[in-house]
């Protein structure tokens, strides 16, 4: 069981390059990721989209890719047009807002602005590059795992918890479940007692118990949800992904839940079912964060 939340570092220094990978993951309904690297890395996007799908099936991920590299290669200027442009634009717009400030704006002030001009590797990432990407790409998908398992054990240790309290609810509602009946036919034949007298119809009162038992039966639901609790500790052993299985189980804990809250007509088997809708609504809340 692993949390979907996390963080993970990997580093390289070797030969002249410093290259420094970080993976930052949340929530997500889906597998959803953005790579941030520089220009140089741009053919290496999907090679590490690929190893980050092998290693994390679901959340948003964002992979931050950081290098200096101190060897003697051939560089290319890149200059950016378009940034340049929106500075000289910015210029001319204070200039007409503020019109006594002097006009100093030049070639030189451009070239030092930051993002127009900037130096490149001409011919991209190389095989030492590519090889210091995977390096640290895979130490951060490590130490990344490593936080979300983590993480995901104590999820774990509050979920069991949580489902045991809902287990003993069960168990209390089972107990009590098959007096209301009894309890019932007692409270009408009391009635009619009290506004007739005399002898009382047991026939008519053993079918208004019988109609009334038969409403009231949550024996089935009793059954489901002692079977869902099984498949829940079950689910919670596995070493795969289990976020998507549980959020399914925990919908079904919820209708069984709903079903007898709705068929009740006793104050202390809706007393624990209410109690117990309110933990499922816990474990729903803690599930969301699973991978």
């Amino acid at each position: 069981m692993r949390s979907m939340t996390g963080y993970g570092k990997g580093e390289y220094h070797e030969e002249g390059i410093e290259l420094v990978v970080e993976v930052r993951s949340v929530n997500n309904r889906y597998f959803d990721l953005a790579v941030k690297s520089p220009r140089v890395f741009l053919s290496c996007e999907e090679r590490i989209r690929k190893a980050v799908r092998e290693k994390i099936s679901r959340g948003h991920l964002d992979v931050f890719v950081t290098y200096s590299d101190r060897r003697t290669r051939e560089k290319s200027v890149y200059t950016d047009l378009e940034a340049a442009r929106c500075y000289v634009e910015a210029a001319k717009a204070l200039r007409k807002e503020f019109p006594s400030l002097h006009d100093d704006v030049s070639l030189s002030l451009l070239l030092r602005l930051p993002e127009v001009v900037r130096a490149e590797e001409a011919a991209g990432a190389d095989e030492a590059l590519v090889g210091a990407l995977d390096a640290a790409l895979e130490a951060a998908l490590v130490s990344l795992s490593g936080m979300r398992a983590a993480e995901g054990e104590r999820l774990k240790a509050d979920l069991v918890s949580r489902v045991k309290t809902i287990a003993a609810l069960r168990e209390r509602i089972a107990v009590r479940a098959p007096s209301v009946a009894a309890e019932y036919a007692k409270r009408i034949a009391e009635r009619v007692e009290e506004y007739v007298g005399g002898k009382v119809d047991e026939t008519r009162i053993l079918t208004e118990t019988a109609i009334f038992a038969d409403k009231c039966n949550i024996d089935e639901e009793l059954t489901r949800l002692a079977s869902h609790i099984n498949e829940f500790y079950s689910i919670a052993e596995s070493d795969e992904p289990v976020g998507r299985k549980l959020d399914f189980l925990i919908q079904e804990f919820n209708r069984e839940c709903n079903t007898i809250c709705s068929k009740s007509n006793d104050k202390e088997v809706t007393a624990a079912a209410l109690e117990m809708k309110n933990e499922i609504e816990k474990v729903r809340e803690q599930v969301q964060n699973l991978e």
